[in-house]
């Protein structure tokens, strides 16, 4: 059974940084393509980035690109957060799916993390 374990959200003032960690176990084959959602009190579930298995492709939604980088080593992602902005405030959560294909629906991701807390004053 694929495991997932994110950390590494905070309490940070706009413009800090932050770095997300997703620690992955278990078969390897549920874990091709992985990527990073946060979810916002009241609102739903939203893709922030993707990456392949081999870390050579990734996707990232439109409000956080050139903020945010996605990467992974292996079993390990991370998600690099510059430039924080109080609207990134949400729970972070790391997913992976066995489809070596990136998807930003989150319905297509059968393994998740416990989710970290990112909160950002203005």
């Amino acid at each position: 059974q694929v495991q997932l374990v994110d950390s590494g959200g905070g309490l940070v003032q706009a413009g800090a940084s932050l770095r997300l960690s997703c620690a992955a176990s278990g078969p390897s084959f549920g874990l091709n393509a992985m990527g990073w959602f946060r979810q916002a009190p009241g609102k739903e579930r939203e893709f922030v980035a993707a990456v392949g298995w081999s870390g050579a492709t990734t996707y990232a939604t439109e409000s956080v690109k050139g903020r945010f980088t996605i990467s992974r080593d292996n079993a390990r992602m991370y998600l690099q957060m510059n430039n924080l902005k109080p609207e990134d405030t949400a729970v972070y959560y790391c997913a992976a799916r066995a489809s070596l294909v990136l998807n930003t629906s989150p319905s297509s991701y059968a393994y998740w993390g416990q989710g970290t807390q990112v909160t950002v004053s203005s």
